[in-house]
């Protein structure tokens, strides 16, 4: 959510901003409405303080006997509550609708992030890692003979429809490694704390991540009105929504591992072989929460996190960051982390870690004190660390080898029994 204080202060820099986004000029629309609201709030108060005046002259009319005077006045005064009643609804609704144009206007891109239309625009500022020359045909994760037996579309297709899997056997004993390797690397090495949130949330807390009202087909809705999370970014950040925090306290560091449910609304034709894009998936995700000036050196480490799995579990990957047209809407500044599929022969998403400024802090009335100061809002941060769905196509298309089993990685073997690879039967070996 916008500042609209800001707003007032500098509307060129405000739609110089939006332009960066390919959106056209909203301040003079946003003032607009400013200005009617705040012209209502003014002629309640002028209303009001000619009520009051009226009110004490109405006893003094009476007192001297001046009944002509006395009815005036007391007329007067009735019209002036229903004026100021009617003012204050008409402010009201004023105002509601400047949060509404608000809260449906992405966040303004910091200077630092580049220019640029859409994914083609997009900067690699690092790569790690060279994909494993092969001397086969690679396939793609659902037609590796290992993986078949353990991956099944077409069950998922007759107990839920398209864009769900059940997975079996071996492939889902590395899906809950990998998973409980992300969670055991954040805590112990990175220092961020593991939390266990619900998956279901109110309308509030979809608003306070930006996920609301915009993005509504995006998710799914209860018929009595929880929202299944997009993600746990929803929940996480959630946790210090209406809070003043201490500023000692921060930055707090939170991962948690959940169900995810998102409806992929505009996706259709993209992806719709195996399980690249799935309507329910896991993921193991992080959300800082600090002081505003610190929110970008805890980008950079948050972004370390999530490459730190991709490099212990051997897979090469790209690190680029997001242009003005192609990152989120509650971003700031987007790095996202590409993991070479060789299935694919290309680099495909696997982490999107963002910087949101106070966006959603001022969504979710969410605030910090320094000693002796007044309450200013957090900064929130989010990211994957990582998809766990993902991961695991990555990890089976890595370690394919020729006579169709795959190797895993050795960060993996401690979760599943000591056991190094799926045999092309389909069984850990």
């Amino acid at each position: 959510m916008h500042d609209i204080r800001s707003i007032r202060d500098n509307p060129a820099g405000f739609d110089a901003a939006l332009a960066r986004r390919g959106l056209p000029s909203m301040a003079p629309d946003l003032l607009a409405m400013d200005e009617a609201r705040r012209a209502r709030i003014l002629a309640a108060e002028t209303a009001a303080a000619a009520q009051n005046a009226a009110t004490k002259e109405v006893g003094a009319a009476k007192a001297r006997g001046d009944e002509a005077e006395f009815n005036r006045l007391r007329a007067l005064v009735a019209d002036k509550k229903a004026e100021i009643a009617r003012l204050t609804d008409e402010a009201g609704a004023e105002d509601a609708r400047l949060r509404d144009a608000l809260s449906r206007i992405p966040n303004l891109p910091l200077d630092e992030v580049p220019t640029g239309r859409d994914a083609a625009n997009n900067v690699e500022i690092r790569r790690w890692g060279t994909p494993r020359p092969l001397d086969f045909a690679p396939k793609e994760h659902f037609d590796i003979p290992a993986v078949k037996p353990g991956m099944d579309f077409e069950t998922a297709a007759k107990l839920s429809g398209s864009r769900f899997v059940v997975l079996k056997g071996a492939v889902i004993r590395v899906h809950r490694a990998l998973a409980q390797f992300m969670l055991d690397t954040h805590i112990d090495e990175h220092g961020l704390t593991e939390t266990w949130t619900p998956v279901l949330v109110k309308e509030e807390a979809m608003f306070g991540t930006n996920n609301l009202p915009k993005f509504a087909e995006d998710s799914y809705q209860t018929t009595n009105g929880w929202w299944l999370i997009p993600t746990a970014e929803v929940t996480l950040t959630n946790t210090v929504a209406g809070d003043i925090l201490d500023e000692a306290a921060l930055p707090i560091r939170m991962t948690a591992h959940t169900q995810c449910f998102r409806s992929e609304a505009g996706s259709a034709g993209k992806d719709t072989t195996g399980m690249l894009r799935q309507h329910q998936f896991e993921k193991v995700e992080m959300v800082t929460i600090c002081t505003p000036e610190s929110a970008l050196a805890e980008h950079e480490r948050m972004t370390r996190c999530a490459e730190a799995i991709l490099e212990k579990l051997g897979l090469p990957y790209r690190t680029i960051v997001l242009c003005t047209g192609d990152m989120g809407f509650g971003s700031q500044k987007t790095h996202d982390m590409e993991v070479w599929l060789p299935g694919q022969n290309t680099y495909r998403e696997i982490s999107s870690v963002s910087t949101c400024g106070q966006f959603q802090a001022r969504r979710m009335n969410a605030r910090y004190r320094a000693p002796g100061g007044k309450p200013d809002f957090v900064a929130t941060l989010n990211g994957s660390g990582l998809a766990v769905g993902r991961c695991l196509i990555a990890v089976l298309e890595n370690g394919q080898q020729a006579d169709g089993s795959v190797d895993l990685p050795a960060v993996l073997h401690p979760y599943l029994g000591g056991k190094t690879r799926i045999a092309a039967d389909g069984t850990l070996a």
